[in-house]
Formats: C-alpha cells, sequence, structure tokens
C-alpha cells in the first residue's frame, strides 16, 4: 500500500490526467473527478483488498467498488490505470468512438475494475446494496463500497435503497456522498435542498461519518473510521466535504465545471499547477 505523501503525489497526477483527458475530446466532467481525486486515490491504493490480476465482475473474495455518479468516469479510469487495471496510456482514448473509455462506466467491453454500468443517477446504490446481501449470502467477509454526489440524492429512488438497506442491516456497505455542494444547474440548495444529510441518514439507521475530502490524511482516517464501523448491524455513510474542481484555481467551487472541458489555453493554465509526479500517458 502507499503511503500518505505517495497517494498526495498519484492524486496530483490523477488530477494532471483528469484535464488533459476532458480537453483532449473537449467533452466531459472535470468538476466532480477533480474533486475527489483524493477520495479514489486513498480508495485504490489504501483502503480496498482486490486482486488486479484476476478481475471478476462477480468480485467475490474481493471489496467491491460501484461509481454511481458515473459522469465522473475520468479520475475512476485514471485511477484504475494508474493502480495496473490496464495501459495507462488507454486513458488518451477517452471518449473515442468503439473504445472502453466511454463517457459513462460501461461493461460492453470489459474493461478491468468496471463491474457495472453506471450514469444513470440514483440507481448505483441498489446495486450496490445487491451485491452486498450476495456477499453475506455467500459468507464473503469483504466490504461493498459506493460513491455519489450530493445532487445525486435528489433522486428518490436513493432514499428507498437506503431506509431498505438500514431496515436489512446491511453492515458489510460503506457509501459516500461528495458533498461539494453543487450541481449542473447552481448549488444543491438554490436547485432542491438537502437538508441535514447526518440527520436524514440516522434516521435511517445508517452509522455516518463525516470527512474533509481535499486532505488526504483525512480520507485515510476517515476510511479506516468507516470500515471500523461496518460489521455492526448498520451501513455507513461518508458524508465527504470537497470543493469541486479541486487543485484548478479557476475551477474551484464553480458549478460551470460540471460538465465543461478547458480549451487549450484553460488547460494549459490548470496543468501549470499541477506537478507531474508519474507521468504523463
Amino acid at each position: 500500500m502507499a503511503n500518505v505523501k505517495q497517494m498526495q503525489d498519484i492524486a496530483t497526477q490523477v488530477r494532471r490526467d483528469i484535464i488533459r483527458m476532458v480537453n483532449g475530446c473537449q467533452s466531459g466532467h472535470p468538476g466532480g473527478s477533480l474533486g475527489c481525486a483524493d477520495f479514489m486515490t486513498a480508495l485504490y491504493f489504501d483502503a480496498m483488498e482486490f486482486d488486479i490480476d484476476n478481475f471478476t465482475r462477480s468480485g467475490a473474495g474481493e471489496d467491491m467498488f460501484f461509481l454511481s455518479n458515473g459522469h465522473i468516469s475520468p479520475v475512476w479510469y485514471s485511477v484504475l490505470s494508474r493502480r495496473g487495471y490496464f495501459p495507462v496510456s488507454e486513458l488518451g482514448t477517452f471518449r473515442r468512438l468503439g473504445t472502453r473509455l466511454q463517457g459513462h462506466p460501461s461493461i460492453h467491453d470489459s474493461l478491468p475494475g468496471v463491474r457495472q454500468a453506471s450514469g444513470s443517477l440514483g440507481q448505483g446504490l441498489s446495486v450496490a446494496i445487491g451485491a452486498a446481501l450476495a456477499k453475506k449470502m455467500n459468507k464473503d467477509e469483504k466490504l461493498v463500497y459506493t460513491l455519489h454526489g450530493d445532487g445525486e440524492l435528489q433522486e428518490g429512488q436513493i432514499w428507498e435503497a437506503v431506509m431498505f438497506a438500514g431496515a436489512n442491516h446491511v453492515d458489510n456497505l460503506i457509501s459516500t456522498i461528495d458533498v461539494n455542494n453543487l450541481q449542473i444547474d447552481g448549488s444543491t440548495n438554490e436547485v432542491c435542498s438537502l437538508g441535514d444529510l447526518r440527520a436524514k441518514f440516522e434516521a435511517f439507521m445508517w452509522e455516518v461519518v463525516e470527512m474533509e475530502g481535499n486532505d488526504m490524511n483525512a480520507v485515510v482516517e476517515g476510511l479506516k473510521l468507516a470500515k471500523q464501523k461496518t460489521k455492526q448491524g448498520k451501513p455507513v455513510v461518508i458524508l465527504m466535504h470537497t470543493q469541486m474542481g479541486y487543485g484548478v484555481d479557476f475551477m474551484q467551487n464553480k458549478n460551470k465545471w460540471h460538465g465543461t472541458p478547458p480549451d487549450d489555453e484553460q488547460a494549459s493554465q490548470a496543468l501549470s499547477q499541477l506537478k507531474e509526479t508519474l507521468g504523463d500517458y
């Protein structure tokens, strides 16, 4: 496993990958991807247990991850490649017709690391609960992780799934909410206020952990704490506070960058703020 300094360097390189990917095809979602780079790096380089060389969709004997907000695929693809699931050079094919790195994760061409197509918001938690229950039935002690956008919580299916998981003691599940308070049309408060998320999840019988999502030390410790709270009768949710566009000053906390690719000048400016640590693809 990587140490905190190594993961900080990886996350910086991941942010470079994100900028280059969405700029290269002039399409994609950089804002949330940049904000979640620390979390995704810590998840794959520290928290989860898995077998890269023997990937299966079933995930038997491994921790599993489901990206519910599939539009932030750039950060996931970068982390998967940097972790060794597929060649880093393949990042250059992002959103190209006929490639495996589609705008939303797909299982059509069997990309290692991806177990379920996603991007239709609100559905990922239901899928993850099914996987977690399957692990319980099979006496598989590994965990299931998910990631969701806070705007995604405006989908009704999320709350049906939250209620089900709490009522059925799905305690091998850790779901993380990227609380950046922004979505494509503005702030979450302006579009449809989410209210007190801690109180809501606790009311549905979940354990709640809160952490800063753009501080690698805090992310590592937050994931450890969440893992400690599993297997105790309740599902676990991490309310992860991030900044959309983190790492690039002109993108931070601006909902414009939810789904707007930088042009060449903007990409150059962004990359000048992100040190190349592992080598570009």
